[in-house]
C-alpha cells in the first residue's frame, strides 16, 4: 500500500473534530515528502483542515454545516506532551468560556510552565504566559479558577459580583481532593488572590482550608478590589476592600 493510500485508511478512522499531528498517521521517517505531499492534496479537496504547521483535522459537518472545532481541541497538540497535559488556555478566552465576560478575545493566550506557545488560530494570535506553579491534569482546572480570581478586577466587561457568584460556585463543586490542590496551588499567586479565595471558602463555610490561606498573608496588608460586603459578607476578614 501506498504512502497516501496508507495515510487515507489512518484518517478515515479518526473522529470528526479531533486534532491530529504527523507522528499520529503510523509513518515511518523516509514517508514524510510522500506524506506531506499527501496531506497537501486532502487539504485541497477538503477532506481535511489545517489548524497550523503540522497540526490538522477531520471537519464535521452537520445539518447546519460544518462546524470548528472549538480552542481547546484546535490547542490540543501544543497542551500535551506525550499524553501529559502541560499548558491551558487563559484570560480573556477563558473567562469568556467560564461566563465572566461576553467580549471575544483578539488573542487567545496559553499558560505552561514548562513550553512557550506561540502559533494563530485563523488570524488570531496565540500568545504564552507563564504559569505560577508546572501544569497537570490533576490541576489546570484549579488554575482556570485561580486565574480568575486574580484578574477579577481588570476582566474586561465584567460585572465583578456576577463573576464573583459564578467562581464561588465553581469552589464549592470542588471535592475534597480539588479544594486541596486549589489551596496548595493558590499559595503560588499572588496575595490578593489568596485573600479573595480566602474570603469565599469562609463565606463557603470550607473551615479546614481556611487557616492554611490565612498564615499566607500578613495580617497588615490591605487589598482594593472593588467589592461590597453584600455580595461577600467575609471581606472584611481578609482585608479586602
Amino acid at each position: 500500500m501506498n504512502t497516501t493510500k496508507k495515510i487515507e485508511k489512518k484518517i478515515n478512522r479518526f473522529r470528526e473534530g479531533i486534532t491530529f499531528k504527523y507522528n499520529n498517521l503510523d509513518i515511518a521517517r523516509d514517508e514524510y515528502a510522500a506524506a506531506t505531499k499527501a496531506m497537501e492534496r486532502f487539504v485541497r479537496e477538503g477532506k481535511i483542515r489545517r489548524v497550523s504547521t503540522g497540526v490538522f483535522y477531520k471537519p464535521k459537518q452537520t445539518v447546519f454545516g460544518e462546524i470548528k472545532p472549538n480552542e481547546e481541541e484546535l490547542l490540543k497538540p501544543y497542551l500535551f506532551i506525550d499524553g501529559q497535559r502541560i499548558g491551558y488556555i487563559t484570560g480573556t478566552s477563558l473567562y469568556n468560556q467560564m461566563g465572566l465576560t461576553t467580549q471575544v478575545p483578539t488573542t487567545i493566550k496559553v499558560a505552561s510552565k514548562t513550553k512557550r506557545v506561540t502559533t494563530k488560530l485563523g488570524k488570531v494570535p496565540v500568545k504564552p504566559v507563564k504559569s505560577y506553579v508546572d501544569v497537570s491534569k490533576e490541576n489546570y482546572k484549579q488554575l482556570e479558577i485561580l486565574d480568575a480570581l486574580k484578574d477579577l478586577k481588570s476582566i474586561p466587561d465584567s460585572d465583578k459580583e456576577n463573576s464573583l457568584r459564578i467562581l464561588e460556585k465553581k469552589i464549592q463543586q470542588l471535592e475534597k481532593k480539588g479544594l486541596r490542590n486549589l489551596i496548595s496551588c493558590a499559595k503560588k499567586y499572588p496575595p490578593r488572590t489568596r485573600a479573595l479565595l480566602g474570603a469565599i471558602i469562609e463565606n463557603l463555610q470550607m473551615i479546614e482550608a481556611i487557616e492554611r490561606l490565612k498564615e499566607t498573608l500578613n495580617p497588615l496588608t490591605t487589598f482594593e478590589i472593588g467589592i461590597r460586603e453584600k455580595a461577600l459578607p467575609t471581606i472584611n476578614n481578609w482585608n479586602i476592600h
